[in-house]
């Protein structure tokens, strides 16, 4: 059985590999957000006007006179929810829209900015001239910072 030295020049295969580009689409979309709210809160009036069209034929008066009187009674209180529920929903759905985007922009910059260490690293391990010390204590003080430990003993 031969021994075989360890080699860090594999290490990036095990890491997800995030290359941002200089033309980078954010994947969060307002208009598509907005046709979403708009979509449930449509859906959700729809829904609310059938129960209360259905719920209608519980009274005597409205029953008698069967579907004539159920169905505006169904759409009314559709669109009276779909009114009162529909501006809140627009906006609630810009402004975290908003948030969300910001987030995936701070994201984007903080995995380039993982990826240009990662490659800096990868260099410098390529290179003979470092020594293997400096090697080993550089990719472990940035996986220290992956990970999230503040404190690292290192031997002397």
């Amino acid at each position: 059985m031969a021994v075989q030295p360890v080699s860090f020049s594999n290490y990036s295969k095990y890491q997800t590999n995030f290359k941002a580009s200089e033309n980078y689409e954010n994947p969060i979309s307002r208009k598509s957000e907005r046709n979403l709210a708009i979509l449930g809160s449509v859906g959700g009036s729809v829904l609310v006007g059938t129960l209360a069209g259905l719920g209608s034929s519980l009274f005597p008066k409205i029953k008698e006179k069967g579907w004539k009187w159920q169905l505006p009674i169904g759409a009314a209180v559709g669109l009276i929810m779909m009114g009162l529920t529909l501006p809140s929903k627009l906006y609630n759905t810009k402004v975290n829209a908003y948030a969300r985007e910001k987030e995936m922009d701070v994201f984007s910059r903080q995995k380039s900015a993982q990826s240009n260490i990662y490659e800096d690293i990868d260099n410098e391990i390529k290179d003979d001239k470092v020594s293997l010390d400096d090697k080993i204590n550089h990719y472990a003080t940035v996986k220290m910072a992956d990970n999230g430990n503040g404190m690292m003993i290192k031997g002397v």
